[in-house]
């Protein structure tokens, strides 16, 4: 488990609990803190889990990455 995988998680929870909060006080503004909270908390947890998807599959083949990355340099190199 990666950082952003883990911070993710934490936001999320942290943004349940903010959303609870806000619900059982009638503070509308933190209740909608919270989700907001948590929305960004799972997309940080899906930018953690592809990180480590491409960081195994490189790991996996690291000539196919390797192919992948000097033709990624190249459409750059061609596009600039």
């Amino acid at each position: 488990m990666n950082s952003n995988q883990l911070d993710g998680t934490l936001n999320d929870a942290a943004g349940k609990v903010q959303d609870a909060v806000g619900g059982l006080t009638g503070d509308l503004d933190l209740q909608a803190e919270g989700k907001a909270r948590q929305v960004a908390g799972k997309a940080q947890a899906k930018y953690g889990d592809s990180v480590e998807q491409i960081a195994e599959t490189a790991r996996n083949n690291p000539l196919g990455a390797l192919v992948i990355a000097v033709g990624v340099g190249f459409l750059l190199g061609r596009l600039l």
